[in-house]
């Protein structure tokens, strides 16, 4: 279970005090780790080989998993995300591990809900938990066949189904938000937040999302065709508790993207770039402080209620932002455009 009654209102108090802090990569966390096939497998018997699984460390080392989560605890995370980018039955399909998603999303949520309340017990300073979801390889608004346009190979139920079963293992591993992340395809994330308003009617209660859309080019569209303009209103009536922007680019080249997000959207914004843009090799070389000062720029100028690190930050990075915009005044969330409230357009919440 969750450690806030009402995390909506929780996050939503403590971000109306500071910037708060998120959390960084996890990929490249574990790969330092140069962890083997045996620690991949564990002993859950699993006919295919699992190394390169992360999210399935959760069964078999959760200890990797909870000092990497402690590692951006202590750099001063405020908001701690599950290591479940990939613990859905599309993905770990590809490690024949289909029957393990919803014990890797309990396992993680709960792991991550149990170093979240250590720490706040700790300091008496809240930690929250983002439920993770990825956005799998399949997209329901374009074709992966040039010779066939209108071939899917998936429809808005089915992906539904996918999202449902892992946001509702998140939920049950304690997480207080569930995190739509790196969001390629509106119409994908659209099933996503159709997943958890059914999850909120079955256990009767607010489920809160947070939504972070990732642009494919620097023109500020994701693979869908999407402005950020367009996503934020496209997605807008969900209610999310966050809306932000991850991966894409770093800090440098995201920043007209976040300003355009933050001057539009009534909610708190989550801004997590990578760690500036990969080299030749595809590795990123950015060193935390310069990443820290880009982001502490977000945060001057009053455009950003929550940072983190995506692809190539690791807790370095969290610290250097932390510290950066330590006694930064938070951004102030605008409210609902009066238009959209006289036309009876704001956001649907089921009752608790």
């Amino acid at each position: 279970m969750s450690a806030h009654t009402n995390p909506r209102e929780a996050l939503k108090a403590a971000a109306a005090e500071r910037v708060l802090i998120f959390d960084g990569a996890f990929g490249t966390q574990i790969q330092d780790r140069g962890l083997t096939e045996e620690d991949y497998a564990g002993d859950l018997g699993l006919k295919a080989d699992q190394k390169g699984n992360n999210d399935i460390l959760a069964l078999t080392r959760p200890d990797v998993l909870s000092d990497i989560t402690r590692a951006y605890l202590d750099a001063g995370s405020d908001v701690i995300s599950t290591n479940t980018f990939s613990a859905n039955s599309i993905s770990q399909a590809d490690y024949a591990a289909e029957s393990q998603v919803s014990a890797i999303n309990i396992a993680s949520a709960q792991l991550a809900r149990r170093l979240a309340d250590e720490y706040a017990e700790k300091d008496g300073r809240p930690r929250f938990v983002a439920g993770a979801i990825g956005p799998t390889n399949k997209t329901l608004s374009l074709s992966p066949d040039v010779e066939d346009p209108g071939y899917r190979e998936i429809d808005f139920d089915e992906l539904t189904a996918v999202y449902h079963e892992q946001a509702a293992a998140l939920i049950k591993g304690g997480a207080d938000f569930i995190l739509i992340e790196t969001i390629f395809d509106t119409l994908n994330a659209k099933a996503g937040i159709f997943a958890v308003k059914q999850l909120e009617q079955e256990l009767g209660r607010d489920v809160p999302v947070m939504l972070s859309m990732t642009l494919t080019d620097l023109s500020g569209r994701n693979l869908s065709g999407h402005t950020v303009e367009a996503f934020w209103n496209a997605v807008r009536h969900a209610n999310p508790a966050t809306i932000g922007l991850n991966c894409s680019f770093g800090a440098d080249q995201l920043r007209p993207h976040v300003q355009l997000l933050s001057g539009i959207a009534d909610t708190l914004i989550l801004a997590y770039p990578n760690a500036g843009l990969p080299n030749e090799l595809g590795e990123y070389d950015e060193m935390p402080e310069t990443t820290a000062g880009l982001v502490k720029q977000w945060a001057d100028a009053g455009q950003v209620n929550i940072l983190g690190g995506c692809c190539g930050s690791s807790p370095a990075h969290i610290a250097a932002m932390s510290e950066a915009v330590a006694g930064v005044a938070p951004r102030q969330v605008p409210e609902a455009p009066t238009e959209m409230r006289l036309a009876g357009l704001e956001p649907f919440v089921i009752a608790a």
